[in-house]
């Protein structure tokens, strides 16, 4: 058994929140850069090295890349053997949370549904949480632009839809989107599971390096085929025409029920902000 002080996690995720809002991941990077070489309109280019530049100035002088500095979500990969003293594991990360925005000057953009009043301090934050055997303990905090979120879907296909509808789901997804997620996106696409377990592995697809290949090989090709079917529809850097309209498409999958075929776009913006660490 090993204990972790609430204290640590406090202060681990406060860090993360700042720097995941400040200092975009060497793969973004690599992959802007990749894409400056690609792309082929004038303006598209243009806008592939102001987005260069943003990330560097973000960096240097410590300051959010965007002005819209997410939804806190927290992924924590915990051993079944980890024991959390000191308080509770989940108002841990809420004062993470809070310190981080508050310490960083990273806009508050939670608010009610309905009253839109600000909660004030960027809480609650989403905290999914996976328990496996060992003693280890990793938190990975990403924040999630409304502009990107809002252009995210779930939807239950009928079997007989088939691997092509699931691409058109996509792809189609990804049209109507347009300008509004700020392209170029990362496609995170969740396939499988219940309608809830879709939407997840969307997200969770969205942590995997740009430039990696998918662990499964089955989904190796889908994600290059569905990647340049994207591109072809002219979308371009920031929706202003081009031959990069996202970076990439990363899937995840899992079974599903025999008589369903749940899919889930989950759409990153040109931000694709997050930072991890182990205790």
């Amino acid at each position: 058994m090993r204990s972790i002080h609430v204290d640590d996690i406090v202060r681990t995720v406060r860090d993360l929140a700042i720097r995941a809002n400040t200092e975009l991941g060497e793969d973004v990077v690599n992959a802007f850069e990749a894409a400056l070489e690609r792309e082929e309109s004038p303006t598209g280019k243009d806008i592939l090295r102001r987005l260069l530049e943003n990330a560097q100035i973000a960096r240097e002088e410590k300051i959010p890349m965007c002005q819209d500095t997410g939804f806190a979500v927290v992924f924590v990969d915990m051993g079944q053997d980890v024991h959390i003293v000191g308080g509770a594991l989940r108002e841990a990360i809420e004062e993470g949370v809070r310190q981080g925005y508050r310490n960083g000057y990273l806009r508050k953009s939670i608010c009610h549904p309905f009253t839109r009043q600000n909660t004030g301090d960027n809480t609650p934050a989403i905290v999914h949480i996976d328990f496996q055997p060992g003693d280890h303990f990793h938190l990975t905090l990403a924040p999630k632009g409304g502009g990107s979120e809002n252009m995210s879907r779930v939807t239950m296909l009928t079997p007989s839809a088939g691997l092509q509808g699931v691409k058109d789901f996509v792809v189609q997804r990804v049209k109507e989107s347009g300008p509004n997620p700020c392209p170029p996106t990362i496609v995170g696409v969740g396939i499988g599971g219940t309608f809830e377990q879709a939407a997840l592995l969307a997200k969770k697809a969205l942590l995997r390096p740009l430039g990696s290949l998918n662990p499964d090989p089955e989904l190796q090709d889908l994600e290059k085929d569905w990647l340049e079917a994207v591109n072809r529809l002219g979308i371009g850097p920031q929706g202003l025409g081009g031959r990069i309209t996202s970076l990439a498409v990363h899937i995840r999958m899992m079974p599903c029920h025999i008589a369903s075929l749940p899919v889930a776009v989950n759409i990153q913006c040109h931000a694709a902000r997050h930072k991890e660490a182990s205790l």
